[in-house]
């Protein structure tokens, strides 16, 4: 996401680089948040931190990808790469300003620890939520949100087959809940037609739904 000459990437799974080269150069991306360190979420970020090198050593890049994410894995400690990848800490307890913009996260009920996120520049609000199960706090995090980016793991009638994710119906049930403005489904199942993904969301939800999907871009 783009706000206010800052440059912000959601989490950094696999074959995203590859998309994101389609819209900026990485030299542009001044910092990562990562909600969790499930391969399906971080597995390009070993190739975002070699391209952070070359850029550096060919003076396109003069300071440290920052690299935001949880430290309640050892993991955190891989974020980090030599002088040109510098990674920082996140907690529910504490926001993070980045330029204009303020994130506040919020736990999921997921197998490992993982974070949902809202950020705020003072007019608009983006809620990202990850992979997680049902729960109140997820509501607070959408509350009044222009855009709600929400994980829809799983059609309505495999809800609570795979612990820590959301059906389309649950997640139109946060939207409702929180009166955002529209609901973008992400985090999709590996079969089935997703269009009905759409269609148990706005049983649920009478706002704007769709699905995400490369090179879909929102203004808020």
């Amino acid at each position: 996401m783009r706000s206010d000459g800052l440059t912000l990437l959601l989490d950094c799974g696999s074959g995203v680089l590859s998309r994101l080269q389609g819209h900026i150069g990485l030299e542009e991306l001044d910092a990562v948040v990562l909600s969790h360190y499930h391969w399906d979420h971080v597995a390009d970020i070993g190739c975002l931190q070699y391209a952070a090198r070359v850029q550096t050593e060919l003076a396109r890049r003069r300071r440290p990808l920052a690299v935001y994410g949880h430290a309640e894995s050892a993991r955190f400690d891989d974020m980090s790469y030599l002088t040109y990848c510098r990674a920082y800490p996140v907690d529910d307890a504490n926001p993070l300003h980045l330029g204009k913009l303020r994130l506040t996260f919020s736990r999921n009920v997921h197998p490992d620890p993982c974070f949902s996120m809202r950020l705020e520049n003072g007019e608009r609000t983006l809620a990202y939520i990850s992979d997680t199960g049902y729960c109140d706090a997820l509501e607070e995090t959408a509350r009044d949100a222009d855009l709600l980016l929400c994980e829809a793991s799983l059609y309505d009638e495999y809800r609570g087959r795979i612990p820590g994710h959301l059906t389309a119906g649950e997640a139109g049930t946060i939207a409702r809940r929180a009166g955002v403005g529209r609901l973008v489904l992400t985090h999709l199942p590996h079969f089935g037609r997703h269009r009905r993904l759409v269609e148990q969301a706005r049983r649920r939800f009478e706002g704007p739904v769709e699905l995400a999907g490369p090179g879909k871009h929102w203004e808020l």
